[in-house]
């Protein structure tokens, strides 16, 4: 009788998520295109010196007792008048223009990062229970959907400034100009998102595994949460990182109407309204430096999102 002496098999190994992320065609296409390499770099690099500005940036701009009149209107380093202390120049109350830079950085993302998120809060809510639910749901939602897709963020805006001005009387701008620009990035920007998620809540609502949670009993919210949800998230990551570069560049034109961040706030939008006023008169680095950090920043986030777009397309796999 002949014995079998071979080993048994061994159980196969199950890959970690970082071993499963390593071998994803999204690492693989992030790998192959420079472009978007570089543009994450730079994105990066923002975030990183807007997060530790404090540390990074040689002065405090909000700080009065280290700005001085006298610095004023300084040019850059490399220019004649200018002082090796003030690489990108200063703006004209003395402030450094590249500390106020990465301050203002710093700013700009808080609000437009605190608008996204309050606009995808709202839109995923409003665009699952829309698809879901459907019937009148659905038609009231589209309906407020419409509606306030013809008042833009300018208006949504001076409308809540007005508001909360009414209720908080007492109240300076300086303590109310961030929640109003945040109130009004997501006000405005909610409606793509209810409007990706229903479409694609649509479709998943009538496949089997939404149909099978139904037939265990499992309640609407939970069914929505825990089993839609993950399934139309993908379009929805997107949006988040193209509308960043638009939150960002909404907080920057309101900021530079006036309707924003006051000057004592320096964020972009503001340094770029505060140098417009000496462009003509030659000091062109007031308004130049936080034009070109504002177009890279969107330039950059905005390759970011068409990459993103293109990865989680199934189509161009």
């Amino acid at each position: 009788m002949s014995m079998n002496t071979q080993p048994p098999a061994s159980p196969e190994k199950i890959p970690t998520r970082w071993e499963r992320f390593l071998d994803s065609d999204i690492l693989a296409s992030f790998l192959r295109s420079k472009v978007t390499m570089v543009a994450a770099f730079v994105v990066l690099l923002l975030f990183i010196g807007a997060a530790f500005s404090p540390w990074i940036a040689p002065t405090n701009p909000f700080d009065p007792a280290s700005v001085f009149l006298a610095d004023a209107n300084i040019p850059p380093a490399w220019q004649q008048g200018g002082e090796a202390r003030f690489i990108f120049g200063t703006d004209d109350q003395g402030r450094d223009l590249y500390s106020a830079i990465l301050y203002g950085l710093r700013v700009s993302l808080v609000v437009g990062g605190l608008g996204v998120i309050l606009a995808a809060s709202i839109g995923i809510t409003l665009g699952l229970l829309a698809g879901y639910l459907g019937g009148r749901v659905d038609s009231l939602i589209m309906r407020i959907a419409d509606v306030q897709l013809t008042f833009p963020a300018i208006l949504i805006a001076l409308l809540i400034d007005g508001v909360v001005r009414g209720i908080f009387k007492s109240a300076s701008r300086e303590d109310t100009a961030i929640y109003v620009l945040v109130i009004s990035i997501g006000l405005s920007f909610w409606v793509q998102y209810a409007r990706t998620v229903r479409g694609s809540t649509l479709v998943e609502r009538n496949k089997d595994y939404v149909q099978a949670a139904r037939l265990v009993g499992l309640p609407a919210p939970l069914i929505m949460l825990r089993h839609v949800l993950p399934n139309v998230i993908g379009p929805v990551l997107v949006i988040l990182t193209i509308n960043l570069a638009l939150a960002v560049i909404t907080e920057a034109t309101l900021s530079f109407l006036g309707v924003g961040l006051p000057p004592t706030q320096p964020s972009l939008g503001t340094l770029i309204s505060i140098g417009n006023r000496y462009l003509f008169s030659g000091d062109w680095w007031i308004v130049a430096f936080p034009g070109v950090t504002l177009a890279i920043l969107v330039l950059a986030v905005n390759l970011l999102g068409d990459w993103l777009r293109d990865a989680l397309n199934p189509r161009l796999r």
